[in-house]
């Protein structure tokens, strides 16, 4: 724990420095992004997934130069985007010709664009789970002579004493499910199907190493091991049934949580991880892997309530998912700050507590960690580029282009 600390504040002297030294002071939160930790995130990645290639999932990163950073990197390759309409602007912009939207699209001129453009739609493979996805495709089109590509997403949830643990995703389930909707979208002029996902969020996403809670721990690794073990006998039965129906270039699975337990599967021909590049705080505590926290946002004290407090501007960057503890910002550097139980994260001002609170000055940088990754790109234009005490450069994030998704 001590070596933790000392880590910590040797962290907040660095970005503090890297900061200071940019020709003028930029507005908060000023985000960065720290290229050792992430580079070695991104190495770690590629040895958890033993040789099979890693689809970088872009929501969890929304900074272009992020995204490519990643995909220069021997063991990735192809983006797993959120909305079709990121996945056009991706790939006019450069940054990928290999694009999979992760989620099923209705959006209509979105569609149109895609089945107007026989290019984009050679480099772009959409997500369905229900003829209706298909019904919206040809909503859309002017024209049947582009081909477009498609997933079917399944679920990968573990059913338990009649009971469904994971994320609510697919309606497809087992064998008879997946190749029902594969033959529909084979037998549909204007369409083909390439693909196959299985998201195990109850595996990749659920922390199961955490302190003072040894026992439920125990039973959430124990619920992971039972459900990539019906998973893996699930896949294969699939795998097989749909190779009769059509040529499936590519399995996706996992993510960053559960990166050597999806790997490992036959079935699965790659894997897709974003959130172990940056590790944001509710990627703490798992057992695969030691975490490298790698972004972080900076607040600046603006008001001392007492001797004891120091209060910044802002901080009120919740995370998205169940409201929980879990959900907001964590104050990481200087360590040993806290958040206060009746304010918490605030929109316009954060009061911390803890020893170093006595020890901050107005004007001095706090440095906190998001709980999710990607999402604390959404509330700024400019991300800083750190590599030991200096910016190396700064890009701009999604929103810093314009674009929102």
């Amino acid at each position: 724990m001590r070596d933790h600390f000392v880590d910590r504040n040797r962290l907040w002297s660095r970005l503090n420095a890297a900061v200071d030294a940019l020709p003028e002071p930029p507005s908060t939160p000023v985000a960065v992004v720290d290229l050792d930790a992430f580079d070695a995130n991104a190495d770690d990645l590629v040895r958890r997934a033993g040789g099979k290639p890693i689809r970088v999932a872009s929501k969890s990163l929304r900074v272009p130069a992020l995204v490519q950073r990643a995909l220069a990197h021997d063991g990735f390759a192809g983006v797993l985007a959120f909305t079709l309409a990121e996945a056009l602007w991706l790939w006019e912009s450069g940054i990928s010709d290999d694009i999979v939207v992760a989620y099923p699209s209705v959006d209509t001129a979105a569609l149109h664009r895609l089945t107007s453009s026989p290019s984009a739609a050679s480099a772009i493979t959409l997500m369905v789970d229900d003829p209706a996805h298909l019904d919206a495709v040809d909503a859309a089109r002017t024209a049947r002579d582009v081909s477009v590509r498609v997933a079917l997403d399944l679920d990968a949830g573990l059913r338990l004493g009649g009971q469904h643990i994971g994320p609510k995703r697919s309606p497809l389930f087992d064998t008879a499910d997946a190749v029902a909707m594969a033959r529909r979208v084979v037998d549909r002029e204007g369409f083909r199907l390439v693909g196959v996902m299985t998201y195990e969020g109850q595996v990749a996403g659920v922390q199961d190493d955490v302190p003072g809670q040894r026992t439920k721990s125990l039973l959430v690794r124990r619920l992971k091991q039972a459900s990539m073990a019906q998973l893996e006998v699930r896949r294969r039965e699939i795998s097989e049934a749909l190779a009769q129906v059509a040529e499936i270039e590519f399995w996706n699975g996992g993510g960053s949580g559960s990166v050597e337990a999806t790997a490992a599967d036959p079935a699965v021909t790659e894997v897709a991880a974003g959130s172990g590049l940056l590790v944001p705080a509710i990627f703490d505590h798992y057992a695969s892997f030691e975490p490298r926290p790698a972004a972080f946002f900076g607040l600046r004290v603006t008001r001392k309530p007492n001797p004891t407090m120091a209060t910044v501007q802002g901080g009120g960057l919740i995370a998205s998912g169940a409201t929980g503890e879990d959900r907001s910002p964590v104050p990481w550097a200087p360590p040993g700050l806290h958040l206060t139980g009746l304010e918490g994260a605030g929109e316009v001002q954060t009061p911390l507590t803890g020893h170093p609170a006595a020890l901050l000055h107005i004007g001095d940088l706090v440095w906190f960690r998001h709980a999710k990754s990607g999402e604390l790109f959404e509330h700024v234009r400019d991300v800083h580029l750190v590599r030991g005490e200096s910016v190396t450069e700064v890009v701009p994030s999604y929103r810093g282009c314009d674009r929102a998704f």
